[in-house]
């Protein structure tokens, strides 16, 4: 893949970014240690990667190492665009959240599941500058990459490219790790859905049919967006009490996309929707026809 240029010069830039479990009883140190473990951990890295990035194409995992406490995760960009969609979605929790609902789906971990993150760039701690996108990939930029990718690596990417290809067909059918959905896409129901960023009509149809369980779905969202943390569920019934619960309802998801802009995603609040335990409003919000 050649490297896109910025004002004709290939463009690339190198970052770490640290992880360490806030769970008790997971660390994922050690599951990366184990080798079962390890490829389980790769293929997280991988998904929230396509996932943060807008695809694969303009980056990749160099190495991943032991930086005890943390898990420290070497990833080279070869294009700025995937580098400043991976920066948004990191500044937003995007890439926790992201993180956090593939480590839970491939290690069955509980919901409550949750990771510290540290992004660096050389010796620059690019989480205190998030502020500033274009400081962050100057950062980025500047931190070239020091080595080819690992031969550990270039091993689980072989791992991983075998799996997504399926076995030999056999009589008995065995269940079978996904692979990888495309950059733009999630999943609800076994169904694979184009995810998008919310509209008008998804606030309407969620502002009518929520009702009391507004407040619980605004706490799910709450795990990723900062302006839904805190007091602001109950500073939004308070203020909204008199309007009812469709007003309190639509000031939330309007609350939540003003705050997230581009991040404010189908796939966001179709989650938040199933930790509530409102599969039915999902469905509707998806234009799912309920099944004969």
């Amino acid at each position: 893949m050649a490297d896109k240029t910025v004002d004709g010069e290939p463009w690339t830039g190198c970052a770490v970014m640290f992880l360490r479990s806030l769970f008790p009883d997971v660390d994922m140190l050690s599951l990366y240690k184990d080798q079962e473990g390890k490829f389980n951990i790769f293929k997280v890295l991988k998904l929230t990667l396509i996932d943060s990035a807008g695809g694969l194409g303009g980056c990749e995992i160099l190495k991943v190492h032991d930086a005890e406490p943390f898990l420290g995760v070497e990833v080279k960009f070869v294009d700025v665009a995937a580098c400043q969609h991976f920066l948004e979605s990191y500044s937003s929790g995007a890439v926790r959240q992201s993180l956090c609902q593939h480590a839970c789906r491939l290690f069955a971990l509980p919901q409550e599941f949750a990771v510290e993150t540290q992004l660096k760039a050389g010796t620059q701690i690019l989480d205190l500058c998030l502020e500033d996108l274009q400081v962050c990939l100057q950062h980025i930029h500047l931190s070239q990459p020091e080595r080819l990718r690992d031969e550990e690596i270039d091993h689980l990417e072989q791992q991983l490219q075998s799996q997504a290809l399926g076995p030999t067909p056999q009589t008995t059918t065995t269940p079978q790790e996904e692979s990888p959905l495309p950059s733009n896409c999630f999943k609800f129901q076994n169904r694979v859905f184009e995810d998008r960023m919310l509209t008008p009509a998804d606030v309407q149809s969620f502002s009518n049919g929520v009702g009391r369980q507004w407040k619980r779905v605004g706490r799910a969202l709450g795990k990723s967006c900062r302006a839904l943390k805190g007091p602001a569920i109950d500073n939004l019934a308070y203020e909204y009490e008199r309007e009812g619960l469709y007003e309190q309802a639509y000031q939330l998801l309007s609350r939540f996309i003003q705050a997230e802009g581009r991040a404010a995603r189908l796939s966001r609040l179709v989650r938040a929707l199933e930790d509530g335990k409102l599969t039915s409003l999902a469905e509707n919000i998806l234009d799912i026809q309920p099944r004969e």
